[in-house]
Order: C-alpha cells, then sequence, then structure tokens
C-alpha cells in the first residue's frame, strides 16, 4: 500500500501526491483499454454492409481484424521504442490519436483507405499495448498491480462487448461509416482525459519516480529489501523498485538481470498458448457451433459471445485468489479452466454454454495473470517496456498463425476435432510457461 513504507529521502508532500494521483491513473487505463480492441471489433457486425458498399473481398475482410493482430507483432519493437523516448504519457496520447486518426481514414471511402486506416490503428494499438504495463509498473503499488490489471484486462473485453453490441444499431440508423466513425468518441474522451492528467504529473517526479522510485528506504525496508535513493548512481536499466513496490521479504538478488530475463521469455511462452487459444476460439466458435449443434449464426455468435464477457469474472478473480494463495496457483487454476475448454467441447459439446463460460473466465484471468507479473518484476519502467514488447511480439505473433493454421485443420480434416486439439496444445503451453513464471517470480522470497 502506498505510504505504508514512508521513504525519508522523498518529501511527504511528494507521497500524498501520489495518493491522490492514484486513482486518476487507473481511470485513466480503463479509459485507454476501452479503445484498444474495440475499433478491432468495429467491422465484424457490418461486415456485409461494407462489402455490398464498397465492393471489399472476403481477405480484405479478413484483412480488417487479422492485420491488427499481425502489426501487434510486428510493430512491437518500434512501439517500445517510442515509449522509451517520448514517455508513458505522451505514448498514451500518440496512441489515442493514432486510433482517433486510423477510425476516421478507415471510414472514408474505398478499400485502399479502409486498409490504410485499419494499419494506422493497429500500429497505434500496439503502443497501447505495451505502455500500459509500464504505466501500472510505474504508478501503482505492487498490492494492488493484479487488481489493477484485471480492471484493465475488464475494460477491454467490456470495449469489445460494447462496440459489438452497439455498432449495427448505430449503421442501422447512420450508415456503417458514421457507425465505424463514431466509437472514435472514446479516443477522443481519452485524448482529453490524458492531456488533463499529464498537467498533474508533479515535475519533481522522474520516469521511475512516480511511485516513490530510488529513494532510500525506511528503517522497516531496510537491509536485503532496501531501494537506493534517488541520488545514488544507478541506470534506468539497473536501478531496483522501490520499497513499497515490492513484496515485502523479496531480497533483491530475486530480481538479478537473468533472473527478470527468464522470467520474460517464461510469460512470453505463456503469451504464446494465451494468445493462441483466444483468438482461435474468437474466430472460430460461432462457427464451431453452428455445425456441431445445429445453431442458427445469429444464436452460436450470441452463444459464443459469453466466451468474451465472461472474461470479467478471470479478470478479477485471480488477484482475489493471489491474495489467499501462492503465486502459481492462480495461474495454476486458470490453465486448468482453459484446458476444460477444448476437452469440454471434444467430449461433452451439448454443455457448450458451460465451456464457453469457463474458458472466458480462463482468458480474462489469464491475460491479468501474465501482465501482473509483468509489472510486478520489472526494476525499471525501461525494463517494463521491454518485457511487455518481448511477451506481446512474441504472443501475438502466435496468435496471427492460430485461427487460419485452425480453419486449415477443420478444411482438412471436415471436423473439429484437430482444431480443438490445436487450442488444447495452446493451453497446455500457457499453463507450463505461466506456472513456471509465477514460481520463479516468487522463488527468492518462498
Amino acid at each position: 500500500m502506498l505510504g505504508k513504507h514512508i521513504d525519508r529521502g522523498v518529501p511527504t508532500s511528494t507521497h500524498h501526491f501520489i495518493r491522490a494521483r492514484l486513482p486518476w491513473v487507473v481511470a485513466g487505463i480503463i479509459l485507454v483499454a476501452l479503445s484498444l480492441r474495440g475499433p478491432i471489433i468495429a467491422p465484424t457486425p457490418v461486415i456485409t454492409n461494407i462489402q455490398a458498399d464498397i465492393g471489399l473481398s472476403s481477405v480484405a475482410a479478413g484483412l480488417l481484424t487479422g492485420l491488427p493482430v499481425f502489426l501487434f507483432a510486428v510493430v512491437t519493437p518500434a512501439a517500445s521504442a517510442i515509449i522509451r523516448r517520448a514517455g508513458p504519457e505522451a505514448a498514451v496520447l500518440l496512441c489515442l490519436t493514432g486510433v482517433l486518426v486510423g477510425t476516421i481514414i478507415r471510414s472514408l471511402g474505398s478499400t485502399p483507405l479502409l486498409l490504410a486506416g485499419t494499419v494506422v490503428i493497429g500500429a497505434s494499438i500496439t503502443i497501447g499495448n505495451i505502455v500500459i504495463p509500464v504505466l501500472i509498473r510505474r504508478d501503482v503499488p505492487w498490492r494492488q498491480v493484479s487488481v489493477v490489471t484485471a480492471a484493465y484486462s475488464a475494460a477491454l473485453n467490456v470495449g469489445s462487448m460494447i462496440t459489438a453490441l452497439g455498432t449495427a444499431p448505430l449503421a442501422a440508423a447512420l450508415g456503417w461509416r458514421w457507425a465505424l466513425t463514431a466509437w472514435g468518441v472514446l479516443a477522443l474522451a481519452g485524448i482529453g482525459y490524458w492531456l488533463l492528467l499529464s498537467r498533474r504529473r508533479s515535475p519533481a517526479l522522474g520516469d521511475d519516480a512516480a511511485s516513490g522510485a530510488r529513494a532510500p528506504s525506511s528503517p522497516e525496508t531496510s537491509g536485503r529489501d532496501a531501494a537506493p535513493g534517488p541520488h545514488a548512481p544507478s541506470s534506468p536499466e539497473t536501478s531496483e523498485a522501490p520499497a513499497e513496490m515490492l513484496p515485502p521479504g523479496e531480497p533483491d538478488t530475486a530480481h538479478a538481470t537473468g533472473h527478470v530475463r527468464r522470467i520474460g521469455w517464461l510469460l512470453a511462452l505463456a503469451f504464446c498458448g494465451q494468445a493462441m487459444a483466444y483468438y482461435s476460439v474468437t474466430a472460430w466458435l460461432p462457427a464451431l457451433l453452428a455445425d456441431t449443434r445445429g445453431l442458427s449464426l445469429a444464436s452460436s455468435g450470441a452463444s459464443a459471445s459469453l466466451f468474451q464477457v465472461a472474461a470479467v469474472i478471470g479478470a478479477f478473480g485471480v488477484p482475489l485468489l493471489a491474495a489467499r494463495a501462492p503465486a502459481w496457483v492462480p495461474v495454476a487454476l486458470i490453465g486448468a479452466l482453459w484446458i476444460t475448454l477444448p476437452i469440454g467441447l471434444m467430449l461433452a459439446p451439448g454443455w457448450f454454454i458451460a465451456w464457453s463460460l469457463i474458458g472466458g473466465a480462463a482468458q480474462g484471468g489469464g491475460f491479468t495473470a501474465i501482465f501482473s507479473i509483468v509489472a510486478r518484476v520489472a526494476r525499471s519502467s525501461a525494463e517494463a517496456a521491454r518485457m511487455s514488447a518481448r511477451v506481446q511480439g512474441i504472443g501475438y505473433l502466435a496468435a496471427t498463425v492460430g485461427p487460419p493454421l485452425a480453419g486449415g485443420l477443420n478444411t482438412a480434416t471436415g471436423a473439429w476435432t484437430a482444431p480443438l486439439l490445436l487450442v488444447l496444445a495452446a493451453t497446455v503451453v500457457f499453463t507450463v510457461g505461466g506456472v513456471l513464471a509465477a514460481r520463479f517470480s516468487r522463488s527468492a522470497a518462498e
């Protein structure tokens, strides 16, 4: 908790500023999250209108959702560099401005403009994907990291749900172009909010000092938990996190560069499984239910939407469990829920509503668990940006492979068993990588 350890080298007024600013930062993170998935989902409810209006091919229609995910992977290194050079606040504003501009371009006219706007949106969202874990690491006390990450994960899914439900009615009233443009209001609101929030940032706070970083520790946190003071010779790459940002009793050696790097690679492995499973299920669950259960496309789509809605339960379930159990337990439970989804659909497809809810809770909890660990183990904002970039770059590259591979397996076999086995393999990868990363992140303390 902020204020539990008052560092003697940091003025009390600074700590009061940090505590007062935290709710505003969390609200800003949620507002950004609403614009990080909705713009990708927006065209899907009106894709037939778009195709009929401008003669969009099926391949180009697929790019409207597939291209942003591909850009998440390939633009990640550039996004990380932008964040390091411009700073988190400027990166947030660049992300939201890009989303707004891309949304407008996408709604203007021909297929080239539609795809160009999609590229701008995907590249801009990539910056947001990377910078949010940096902000959480910098501004949120370690005890609240999981809760704030859960709120971020839930807001991603709420943004998708609102956009999916609202685009078609807007298109019926205003046409598809204005329906897509209308969601730019969320980005515009975010821009205004973060401009005001940036002005509230204390000029005395540096990149890592926003939460008392680099301050001398109090007697309660002296010894192995001590963090170097603001005038100690240290670089942003190697300096330790502040005392109140670390779990009590966690030794400095637990944050050695090699140890953190190992955790980062394990999280990248876990996110490969998470992203591949999520995007494969999102892409093909409606078709699977239509084929295997005889549901109409509308009914199968509504049933599959439970997979998105239940993510909110999983996102907030992780911090609740993490407060009462060892670090690896929430990840193992989420992995078990993930694994249940493909096995359940293969062995008892009639229970598809239950499997959709269980899988949805797993995907929301998996995202929260992975990026909570990123925010906790990173020792500086620069390291948080690098780790987040590595995890997401590798994971989203796997996500671009998952849906077409699952579709190809369905076409080749004429059944859904092989695609579900692919999802099962991905969920096992998530579980192994995530559990190991969680154990290593607390191994020294345990």
